[in-house]
């Protein structure tokens, strides 16, 4: 093979992609047979299956258990909107999107003290074992899931007050910034990174999707006063939703 030429398994998975594309091979059509692949592209059978395994990596096409493979319908990717914006309400974006009429949003939560792994007391400055509130939301739009979060706040800054669970008390449901102010904990500052991987199999199960799909990842962390007052993981289905920033003008 000479430079720049590609495998013969991507070649064949570039055609029907292309056909998935062009709607030669519309939503929910059976994809060709591995036989089908290997007469009509004189290929091997070797070469047939790795190119539907790149077809199902990239998500244009699901296994039907006993049935075959066959053609996702393919999504219009929705936004997830980011600010740094906050109303006077104390509304997070999502909780304000969810609020608007022409949208049906729903979330559930669910929140337990744990103890902070390596990862975690990192991210959050403390050490490992020190004990945290692990809070896992699960948002959904018009029935669907479409996004996870997964905090987690030192309970050195929250313990034994008002807001030790998020979605409890008098601030219940309010975001990071109005409740840590609550308790005199300012917020200044919070840093967000975004990074794409595959799904973890938990993670796809609750969202929605099959083993391979991508997911984007959020991890935030809100400072006051230079220390991590909580950190989370923000996981959203990279083929159904593209997260948009506005960020204010300082």
């Amino acid at each position: 093979m000479t430079f720049g030429e590609q495998p013969a398994y991507l070649r064949v998975a570039g055609d029907l992609r292309k056909k998935i594309v062009d709607g030669s091979l519309p939503p929910h059509t059976r994809l060709p047979s591995q036989a089908r692949i290997r007469e009509e592209y004189g290929v091997s059978d070797t070469v047939a299956l790795e190119a539907r395994k790149v077809l199902m990596a990239e998500g244009l096409v699901e296994g039907r258990s006993g049935s075959g493979t066959y053609v996702r319908e393919r999504p219009v990717p929705r936004r997830v909107s980011r600010s740094g914006y906050r109303p006077s309400g104390g509304a997070t974006p999502f909780r304000q999107e969810q609020a608007d009429a022409a949208v049906r949003g729903t979330w559930e939560s669910n929140s337990r003290q744990a103890e902070a792994g390596a990862a975690i007391a990192e991210r959050l400055g403390i050490e490992i074992g020190e004990r945290v509130m692990h809070t896992r939301y699960l948002f959904r739009e018009a029935g669907e899931p479409m996004m996870l979060s997964t905090s987690w706040e030192p309970l050195a800054v929250t313990g034994r007050t008002p807001v030790m669970l998020p979605e409890e008390g008098p601030l219940g449901g309010m975001g990071v910034v109005e409740r840590m102010r609550a308790i005199d904990v300012i917020v200044d500052n919070v840093t967000e990174e975004v990074g794409a991987r595959p799904g973890l199999a938990e993670e796809l199960h609750l969202l929605g999707g099959v083993p391979g799909h991508v997911v984007l990842v959020v991890q935030r962390t809100y400072y006051a006063s230079g220390r991590p007052v909580e950190t989370a993981d923000v996981v959203i289905p990279a083929d159904r939703y593209r997260v948009a920033y506005h960020l204010p003008v300082r």
